[in-house]
Parts: C-alpha cells; sequence; structure tokens
C-alpha cells in the first residue's frame, strides 16, 4: 500500500513517496506489483522523487515502476518540478487529462 491517498475534487490518488541522493530509486517488488495493478484497473497512482542532490521534485506513473527501478531519476518523468506549490499546480491538469481519458461514453 503506498505511503499517502489523496481524494482531490472526488478524483482517488495514490502517492508512493521516495528520496533519491543520486539516479537510484530504491522501490520494492511488492510496491512496483501493488501500483501495476492498481494501473491496470484505472486508478490513479504515483512515484513522487523527490531528489536531494538537486532539489526537482519528480513525479512517474504508477505504470512506470519498472523503469524507475531500472533508470531511475533518468526515466521519462510525468512532472519535473521544484516546489510544491509548483507541483500541485502542474498536477491538476495531468489528473483531468489522466481521467478523462479513463472515461468512457455513455451508451
Amino acid at each position: 500500500m503506498p505511503d499517502v491517498h489523496l481524494v482531490w475534487d472526488g478524483i482517488p490518488i495514490w502517492l508512493e513517496l521516495k528520496v533519491s541522493k543520486g539516479n537510484a530509486v530504491n522501490i520494492s517488488p511488492h510496491q512496483i506489483a501493488w501500483h501495476m495493478a492498481y494501473h491496470a484497473r484505472g486508478g490513479l497512482s504515483f512515484y513522487l522523487v523527490k531528489r536531494s542532490k538537486d532539489r526537482d521534485i519528480l513525479l512517474f506513473g504508477g505504470d512506470q515502476g519498472p523503469m524507475v527501478l531500472d533508470l531511475g531519476c533518468l526515466a521519462p518523468c510525468a512532472l519535473r518540478v521544484d516546489t510544491v506549490p509548483e507541483l500541485f499546480c502542474a498536477l491538476r491538469p495531468l489528473l483531468l487529462d489522466k481521467l478523462s481519458c479513463a472515461l468512457r461514453p455513455a451508451p
């Protein structure tokens, strides 16, 4: 189970919080499995990585666990920001985009 569960404007989101001193991100096989299964069922989850080296905040999709484990902070991220307020400003459009893609048209 991830570290943070948040509901933002009715959208449930799970966040796995990580700190990286270099490029490596320590993600367990259990964490990867949880996020992959949740993502496969249409859930929104993310790995939120704070780089202590250059203070970047990186956001990776829950389906990117294997890539983040392999490439660490060098993996392509959904968002890269400098501050928490910037994160929340940039996160809202990303969530709305992901949610609109998941909605199915009414029959």
